[in-house]
């Protein structure tokens, strides 16, 4: 991924964000092609905040169709398309939010994608997807230095990841600036000279350094065992939405389907099996994962997608733009707590 030089037209409408974080931060969203995978509720918080930043390219690829829980969160379908196709259905909205960026839907299975299909893209977004999925898709990008992200939200809780490989970003940090203050006239040393000038730090200024993070896939973080002595003193520092996740992880993989309002009787129970197969496997106090969670773990909630898709829209822009620290490599929003957390898991 390159850049590309901004038109005049692109200058003016991306002013704000050029003066935020430099024009060649901005050359480079405007260079990146993007794929979005799942627009339930969201994907489509995600495909608002990057179409807008100015990316040069969206793919929303989704062979799913529009149900009654898309009316909770997801803006960008019209609520007359029930039914309808998710990508199609959300093609006009979105394009309609930044007319300089190319927006395309795309009505396929990601599951019959080949591997070629994935290598045309700097950026890749998979939301909504099992986690074997995930983890394959994760692969393909890690092989083919493509940056990758993954995320969803179950009712209150929901989590965001990352894997961008060798990553190298450009942060400010405060600069030291040697400036030396006079000492008063009485300071003396002790042989009867003037005490040294002292050096003042300036904290308004700041100077541009280049730094790297290492990441690591998302199979290494699943297949992380809780159960050993040296990973159990990290668990007080896990937050509980970590393993929920993994609960409906194991729901989604047994059922090929999210956990559902309108069969939550009975998926309830299903996901109480998965919570214990969880704890035993790992050898967790219940704590650390309680058994209500299933009360709070139904559909995409609007107020639940923003934050954690606003976190996510973040991310894409700071990986593309190479501006800022990015999150290595999970962020965690529970909403029953009101908690959101940065934690690194797995080698």
């Amino acid at each position: 991924m390159g850049e590309e030089n901004i038109t005049e037209a692109e200058a003016a409408l991306y002013d704000r964000q050029i003066r935020l974080w430099g024009l060649d931060a901005q050359k480079r969203l405007r260079a990146a092609k993007v794929l979005l995978i799942g627009i339930k509720g969201l994907g489509a918080e995600v495909a608002k905040n990057i179409v807008l930043s100015g990316i040069k390219s969206l793919t929303i690829l989704d062979h799913t169709q529009v149900d009654e829980e898309d009316k909770l969160s997801q803006f960008l379908i019209p609520q007359a398309d029930i039914g309808k196709n998710r990508a199609l259905s959300s093609l006009e909205r979105t394009q309609l939010l930044n007319p300089m960026v190319n927006v395309t839907a795309d009505t396929d299975d990601v599951a019959d994608k080949n591997d070629e299909f994935f290598k045309q893209y700097d950026v890749i977004c998979a939301a909504c997807c099992p986690s074997s999925l995930l983890c394959k898709i994760n692969n393909i990008c890690s092989e083919n230095n493509i940056k990758y992200f993954a995320g969803d939200v179950f009712g209150y809780y929901g989590y965001m990841f990352a894997d961008l490989g060798k990553h190298e970003f450009a942060e400010e940090v405060p600069k030291l600036n040697q400036k030396q203050e006079s000492s008063q006239p009485d300071e003396e040393c002790g042989d009867g000279e003037p005490a040294p000038k002292k050096i003042k730090k300036d904290e308004k200024e700041t100077v541009v350094v280049k730094k790297e993070e290492i990441f690591s896939r998302l199979q290494s973080a699943l297949d992380v065992d809780w159960s050993t002595t040296e990973i159990k003193t990290k668990i007080k520092r896990t937050p509980t939405a970590h393993f929920i996740t993994l609960a409906i992880f194991d729901f989604m993989e047994k059922n090929k389907r999210r956990p559902q309002l309108s069969t939550s009787e009975e998926d309830s129970k299903q996901l109480l099996e998965c919570r214990k197969m969880i704890i035993e496997k790992n050898q967790l106090d219940d704590k650390y994962l309680p058994e209500n969670f299933i009360e709070h773990c139904f559909a995409e909630l609007s107020p639940v997608c923003a934050i954690v898709g606003g976190v996510l829209g973040q991310e894409i822009i700071k990986a593309v733009s190479q501006k800022d620290a990015p999150h290595n490599n999970f962020f965690f929003y529970n909403g029953v707590e009101g908690t959101g957390m940065v934690d690194k898991i797995g080698n």
